[in-house]
Order: C-alpha cells, then structure tokens, then sequence
C-alpha cells in the first residue's frame, strides 16, 4: 500500500468499517466531487448514487456554499447557543419554523440526527413531567429502523446488530412493525394482508395502538417513526398510515415524532416529508440535507405546545451541545435553503420522482430483483433468491454477496451506493437532487450489469 494508504488504515477508524478488510487492501479515498460525481485518489470518476450519506441535495462542488461558510467564520466563528444568540442561528430558525407545519415554531439545535432523536426523547419525559404525567417515559419505534447511535437513539433503533455489542441499553424503548408491504403476509401472519395495502397499513398503524395499551397509556411518551424508514430498503407508508397513527397518538396523549433526518430537505420532494404524507406531528427531528452536508447541523423542530411548559417560570430544557447551531453551519443552512428556493430542488423531485422510479422498475426483469420500492429520490432494491416464493438469503449468502461481491462490484462499476442487509439484502439509492435522467440511467445501466452478474454467483 502507498504512505497515505497506509495512514488511513494505521491511524483513521473509518465509522461503521470492518477495519480487517483494508490490511492489504487500499482504502478507497474520495478527493474531489462536482455534481452529481465524486472522483478518488487516482482520478476515477464514481456517480454519487447515495448523495455521501442522504446528505449532499444540492450536489458537490456548490462555490456559494463555500462561500458562504468562509465568511461567517470570519465575521464570527463560534459562539454557543447557551443563553445567548447569533443572527444565523436566529434566522436558521425562523426559517425552519416557517417551513414546519402546524404550530412547530420552537427549534432546538444540534449537531446531527441521532443527537436531535436523543433531543426528542429527553424533551418528551421532561415535558410529561412538567405536565404532571411522570410516568410518561416509554418509546415505541418500529422493527429494523435506524434513529441514531448515542444510547439512548440506539435504543430507540430497531435493528438487533447495531445494538447488541452495547446493552444494556436506555430501558423503556419498545418495537412494532414496520410497512415492509412486500413482507406484509410474513410480517402480520394474516394472509390477506399481502394484498391489500391500506388494510396493511391500518393493521401496522394499530400495533402501535396494541402496545400503548400493553405497556399501559399512562406510561407512554412518543412514538418516532420516519416518513420512509430507511433501514430494511426504503419503506413507505401505505395509504391512511399516519392518519391512523396521529388518531391513536391524539388518543392515549402519546408524541409523533417525525424523525425526517434522511427525509427532510427534498429527499422525497417536499421540505419536511410529513407535508408530502399528509400528518403534522409533534416533534420534527432533522439534520443532513439541511446543509447539503457543506457544515454539520441537525434539529430537534417542536410544537408550541410541547414547548409552553418549558417556557414558564424557572422551568428550562438541561440539555445541550457546544456546537449546536453553530454559526458556520447555520449560515450554510441559510445559504443552502436559499439555493433550494432559487432552483426549485423540491419541485425538481417532485417532477422527476415518476421517471426515476420507471427507470429503477426496468430492473423487475432480473431473477434477482424482487422488490423497488421508495418515493422521491429515495429507494430500495430488495434482492431475493426467488421471485416466486420471495425466499431471500441466509446469512452466508448474504455475506457472499453484499459484502464479498455487490458494495465492491457497485463501486468498481463507477456507482457509489449502498448495498445493505440491516433487515432483507437491499441495495438502496438516493442520488443528490440535482440528478436527472441521465443520472437515471446510469445507475440503471450500472445495477443491471453487476446483478447480473452477481445472480450467477450465487
């Protein structure tokens, strides 16, 4: 390996890597994007299929972003938000409380997205405290779905792996099942079920109802789902899905959380997703494409009803970030959101979200294909072994061929994607939204010719 190879394995422990797999192998190193692409160390050119990380809407290579960051950090670098302001920070949310539904007006910062779902839920067992309802601390969160990695998020997550080397968790967070439509029959028990979407979705929403009612209702705080659960390959909810879950939430005095991390920011067309799906929540948790990814923010957006108690007498919120609506960031948001109006991001998904999944859909012709399934600029590819029966991989096989051959085989095809099985093997993409359907294509092109090729080594 060259010098700067060898550092990357000696001293950088990349996140979320099993390290073993670059001892003698180069780390891929990313050095320049532009677009919708991103080149590496030795010039080769990559289409950004996953925009970094759900992040980069905007595209790589935006000067004015830059800009942006460059002047605020010299006119202010860094001051908290602990009892004091700055004026991006007031203006990031004043901004953000204009494009948040209902009575969201109190917006709380932090630095990413599992810090804002950590936010969430210590603001939910304050406020029922405050409130008179003490024994209000439980969560309820869904099967295979990823909400953060500080403890108490990661409690919250619903996938057993990411888990288990921590525990004991935050007690107190409770799972029901997620809209995987295409697992419907397997996932409820209930035959019918598998074709019948809003009936699915009426008797996913009502687990949640059954395990308020469990636990009990007087011990219940929130509820965070995300509009399209990423984790598991993109599930979005069925028809009624949330208006269900608004009416059970109203019911028992339990909070929605609309945990929008990923969702959030035109990655399904609208500023928050929950507009596009037709709720107003509680509690909004957002954070990556809120900059593009240019500077870290994330945000915990709350209701003037959850915030009113906070908000009198000697009453306050313990909790915080240093770098919480941090002045760079926050003028980078301002910048960013100014960038979405002058281009019209949102409106370009929207237009474009149909050809997108048609394009995705051709690859139904595959054996190995069984399912595409998203909304927006957000979707899964879930892989199977038969499309019959829908039988999916064991564990060897899936380590076979995600790990041992598709993430590899993507990338050396020029696709930056991921290819997961947290939940059913799922390729999954979300391209920044500036892609088009030359972008489409390209990743169309570049699918079909490596899952062809990894059916025939199974």
């Amino acid at each position: 390996m060259t010098t700067a190879d060898s550092r990357a394995y000696d001293h950088l422990w990349m996140h979320f890597t099993r390290m073993s797999s670059y001892k003698d192998n180069p780390v891929p190193t990313i050095v320049k994007g532009e677009g919708a692409y991103i080149w590496d160390a030795n010039g080769r050119k990559y289409l950004d299929g996953l925009a970094g990380l759900f992040v980069v809407q905007a595209g790589h290579g935006r000067a004015e972003l830059a800009e942006a960051a460059a002047k605020q950090a010299k006119e202010l670098a860094f001051f908290p938000v602990w009892s004091y302001a700055h004026p991006h920070a007031i203006d990031l949310a004043d901004r953000l409380a204009g494009y948040a539904p209902g009575d969201l007006n109190k917006v709380f910062f932090t630095t990413g997205g599992g810090e804002a779902v950590e936010t969430a839920w210590k603001l939910a067992k304050q406020y029922f405290k405050l409130v008179g309802k003490p024994m209000k601390h439980k969560v309820i969160s869904r099967a295979v779905a990823y909400h953060g990695t500080p403890h108490g998020a990661l409690s919250i997550t619903g996938i057993p792996d990411a888990k288990k080397y921590f525990e004991p968790l935050v007690p107190g967070a409770h799972k029901v099942p997620n809209t995987n439509f295409y697992r419907a029959e397997e996932i409820s028990g209930v035959p019918e079920l598998g074709a019948d979407l809003e009936r699915f979705g009426r008797w996913a929403a009502d687990q949640v109802e059954a395990t308020i009612l469990a636990e009990g209702p007087d011990t219940v705080a929130a509820v965070f789902v995300e509009p399209v659960q990423n984790s598991g390959g993109c599930f979005p909810p069925p028809p009624g899905y949330f208006q269900r879950l608004r009416e059970i939430c109203d019911t028992y005095d339990v909070l929605l959380v609309s945990d929008e991390v990923i969702c959030a920011f035109g990655r399904v067309g609208t500023m928050f997703a929950c507009d596009k799906f037709g709720y107003v929540p509680d509690i909004i948790t957002c954070a990556k494409g809120m900059t593009s990814g240019y500077s870290p923010i994330g945000a915990a957006i709350v209701s003037d009803r959850i915030a009113e108690p906070f908000y009198q007498g000697t009453n306050y919120f313990p909790h915080g970030y240093t770098f919480g609506g941090h002045p760079v960031s926050a003028a980078v948001a301002m910048a960013n959101l100014d960038l979405f109006e002058r281009e019209g991001l949102n409106e370009r998904v929207l237009k474009n979200e149909q050809a997108f999944r048609t394009t995705l859909e051709k690859l139904h012709d595959l054996p190995i294909v069984g399912d595409v399934r998203g909304d927006g600029y957000f979707y899964g590819i879930e892989l199977v072994k038969d499309k019959a029966t829908k039988t999916t991989f064991d564990e060897d096989e899936s380590e076979r061929l995600l790990r041992g051959f598709l993430s590899k085989a993507l990338f050396d095809a020029g696709l930056y994607c991921r290819a997961d099985d947290r939940g059913d093997p799922v390729v999954q993409l979300a391209p920044p939204l500036i892609a088009g359907q030359e972008q489409f294509d390209e990743i169309e092109q570049i699918l079909r010719s490596v899952l062809t090729e990894a059916w025939t080594r199974l």
